[in-house]
């Protein structure tokens, strides 16, 4: 493998898992994120930062991402903690959480951006990882599509706001929802716009339709 996983790895590093997050950004719902070990560092053809991916195309590198890599795993930190700790910290949290996961321990991890989750191994920070390097891309596309998935669930709870459309995120037709029907349980009151809007939760029940 050439560029920087290449790199990496004739440092003695074999056993590489990709960190990527997706969620950091939105207004609402989890930050989720992603461990990814390449099964002897073999990138999946397509694989690349999720948000440059069309969903269709995201769901199926998913599925070969899950089939073929040697180890996936999944970190989720719901809004509560986001709330009490802050996004970056929570962000750092799933991190740990997905690494801590993953059924093969990896000797080396290369996280996308410079933050650095308190992990065990020798940790390479990588801005644009998920750009870069393969086991990252692949972990941003699992991440992403676990937080999609999600999102699309927590619609049918809360299906004024259109989270199966915008995932959480601060589109206008979001905020809209927000100023017209308040707050749900799942968004994050201490976020800008969110916490400029004084208006009590929703209860779920009076979100079905």
């Amino acid at each position: 493998m050439r560029g920087i996983e290449g790199a990496i790895r004739r440092r003695g590093f074999r056993r590489l898992a990709g960190v990527d997050e997706a969620g950091r950004g939105a207004l609402a719902g989890p930050v989720v994120a992603a461990a990814v070990i390449l099964r002897d560092g073999r990138p999946i053809p397509g694989v690349t930062d999720s948000k440059l991916l069309s969903e269709e195309r995201r769901e199926g590198l998913y599925q070969r991402i899950v089939d073929e890599a040697l180890a996936v795993a999944i970190g989720i930190v719901e809004v509560p903690i986001i709330e009490l700790r802050n996004i970056l910290q929570a962000t750092l949290l799933a991190m740990e959480r997905a690494v801590a996961d993953l059924r093969v321990t990896p000797d080396g991890i290369v996280v996308d951006g410079l933050a650095v989750p308190q992990v065990g191994p020798t940790v390479f920070p990588v801005p644009r990882g998920d750009l870069q390097c393969p086991s990252v891309g692949a972990a941003s596309i699992v991440a992403k599509v676990t937080r999609d998935r999600m999102m699309r669930e927590y619609h049918q709870t809360y299906p004024v706001y259109g989270f199966d459309r915008h995932k959480g995120y601060g589109t206008e037709a979001h905020l809209r929802a927000i100023v017209e029907h308040g707050l749900s349980p799942i968004h994050r009151r201490t976020f800008a716009p969110v916490r400029q809007i004084p208006l009590p939760l929703v209860a779920a029940g009076r979100q079905r339709c």
